[in-house]
C-alpha cells in the first residue's frame, strides 16, 4: 500500500463495545482525526485496506478474532499505523501483549487499560508522532538487525584471526548513579574481520567455546584491556580525577577447569602494578549456577587474591537464593532486557527494584546496563541502584576515544 501524507490523520477504531467505540471517536475527532468505528475483525480489516488508518485503537478481547490474532496479521501486513491497545484484562498481560506486538515489529503507541480516562487517550493520539501507515518497520537502534550468516567462520578461522591480532577490545563507561561520577569501564571484544568486518562477541564466543579456544580468547582480551587500563590508574596521571576506577571483563564458565587461570591472572596485575580490587570478573547467571561447586572454587580463589567478581544479566536465569548467597560475589548487574523496558513496563520497573533491593540487603553493588534516556537513569537514581551503563552516558568505544571521554565527562561535571 501505498502511503498518504497529505491527508488528516485517521483513527480506526475496533472494539466490540459500542459505547466505548463511539467515546473514542468522539476525543478523536475534538483532536481533529477522522475517525471510523467497526466492531468486527472482517470490517477492521477491510476498512484498513480501503481507509489507510495513521491510527488504530484495538480491543483484545474479540469475540471472532482476538487482538493477538489481529496484531499478528497486522505485523505479517507490515502495518506501520499507531496502535493503541486497549482492554479490561489487567494491566500485566496489556503490558505482555504491549511488548509482543513491538517485538514483531509493529509501532505501538501505548496501552490503555479499561475503563481508561479520556486524559489519557488524548495524551497517546495528540502525543504521537504521526507515520506512514504501511511501510517497513524501520531498525531500532537499540535492536540491531541480525547480522548476516557467516558460513566460512570455524575454529580454523577463529585460530587465525586470534594468530592476526584481529581483536579489538572496546570500553563502555560506568557512573555512579547519585552524582554521575565516572566509576570504571566495561571491556568488551570485537572481531575485526578482514572480509567480513566487525563480528559481535555472540556470534564467535560460543565457537570459541565449543573449539577449545576460549582460554586464548580471554587470555587476549584481558591482557589487550589490561595493557589499556593499568597506565589510567597510575598515580600522577590525573586521568582518573583521584578516585578508584574499576574494570569489569567477562569471564567464561569454561575458565572454571583452568586451575592456573587465577595465578597467571594475578602475576599479570603484579607486573603491570595493578591492584586486583581494580578488575571485576563477570560471569552470567547461568554460567555461575550451572556447575556451582567449580564454580565456587575459581570465584573464592579470585576473592582471596583480591579481584571483584559480578553476575552479569541477573535476573535472567534460575539460581536459586542458596546459590546466590553460597557463592561470594561482590556485585551484581541488572539485565539490560529489564532496564531498557522499565518506563513502559510496571513488572520490569518491579524486577528492577527487586534486585536492586536484593543487592543492597546482601551487601553487594547494584550495576544497571542498557541505560539509554535520561528518565531510566533518574527511575535508577531513586530506587538506590549503584552504578549504570548504556547508550546515555557512553557508547563502547575504542580506547583513544575512551581517554577523550574521559577528559570531557570530568570537564563537563
Amino acid at each position: 500500500m501505498t502511503a498518504q501524507t497529505d491527508r488528516r490523520p485517521r483513527l480506526l477504531i475496533l472494539d466490540d463495545d459500542p459505547l466505548v467505540g463511539c467515546t473514542m471517536q468522539f476525543i478523536a475527532e475534538d483532536l481533529g482525526l477522522e475517525t471510523c468505528f467497526v466492531s468486527t475483525a472482517m470490517a477492521f480489516f477491510a476498512q484498513l485496506e480501503a481507509w489507510q488508518p495513521t491510527h488504530i485503537a484495538l480491543d483484545l478481547i474479540m469475540p471472532d478474532m482476538d487482538g493477538v490474532q489481529v496484531m499478528k496479521r497486522l505485523a505479517g501486513d507490515r502495518c506501520r499505523a499507531r496502535i493503541i491497545i486497549t482492554s479490561g484484562v489487567g494491566s500485566r498481560v496489556l503490558d505482555a501483549a504491549g511488548r509482543s506486538a513491538a517485538e514483531h515489529g509493529l509501532n505501538i503507541a501505548g496501552v490503555l487499560s479499561k475503563p481508561f480516562s479520556t486524559g489519557d487517550l488524548r495524551q497517546l493520539l495528540a502525543g504521537a508522532p504521526l507515520g506512514p501507515p504501511h511501510a517497513a518497520p524501520a531498525t531500532s537502534p537499540a535492536r540491531p538487525s541480525a547480522a548476516p550468516p557467516h558460513p566460512e567462520l570455524g575454529m580454523a578461522e577463529l585460530r587465525r584471526g586470534l594468530d592476526a591480532d584481529e581483536l579489538l577490545v572496546v570500553y563502555q563507561p560506568k557512573i555512579d548513579c547519585t552524582d554521575a561520577r565516572l566509576t570504571g569501564f566495561e571491556a568488551l571484544v570485537r572481531w575485526l574481520h578482514p572480509d567480513y568486518g566487525p563480528i559481535a562477541p555472540d556470534r564467535f564466543v560460543p565457537l570459541a567455546e565449543a573449539s577449545g579456544l576460549i582460554a586464548a580468547l580471554t587470555e587476549r582480551v584481558l591482557e589487550l584491556a589490561l595493557q589499556w587500563f593499568a597506565p589510567i590508574c597510575g598515580e600522577g596521571t590525573g586521568l582518573a580525577g583521584g578516585r578508584p576506577l574499576s574494570l569489569s571483563v567477562n569471564l567464561s564458565a569454561k575458565a572454571f577447569n583452568d586451575l592456573d587461570f587465577v595465578d597467571r591472572l594475578a602475576q599479570r596485575c603484579l607486573q603491570l602494578q595493578l591492584a586486583p580490587e581494580r578488575l571485576i570478573l563477570e560471569l552470567t547467571e547461568t554460567s555461575a549456577m550451572d556447575d556451582p561447586v567449580a564454580s565456587l572454587g575459581l570465584i573464592t580463589r579470585l576473592r582471596m587474591k583480591g579481584f571483584h567478581l559480578s553476575i552479569d544479566d541477573f535476573g535472567t536465569g534460575f539460581s536459586s537464593m542458596l546459590q546466590l548467597v553460597r557463592l561470594p560475589f561482590s556485585e551484581l548487574k541488572v539485565d539490560k532486557s529489564f532496564v531498557m523496558t522499565a518506563l513502559q513496563s510496571e513488572e520490569s520497573r518491579t524486577v528492577v527494584k527487586s534486585i536492586v533491593d536484593l543487592g543492597r540487603s546482601l551487601g553487594l553493588r547494584t550495576v544497571a546496563e542498557g541505560v539509554e534516556t535520561a528518565e531510566v537513569f533518574d527511575f535508577l537514581r531513586k530506587i538506590g541502584c549503584d552504578q549504570a551503563q548504556g547508550y546515555h552516558i557512553a557508547r563502547p568505544m575504542t580506547g583513544d576515544a575512551t581517554l577523550r571521554w574521559m577528559r570531557e565527562h570530568a570537564a563537563a561535571r
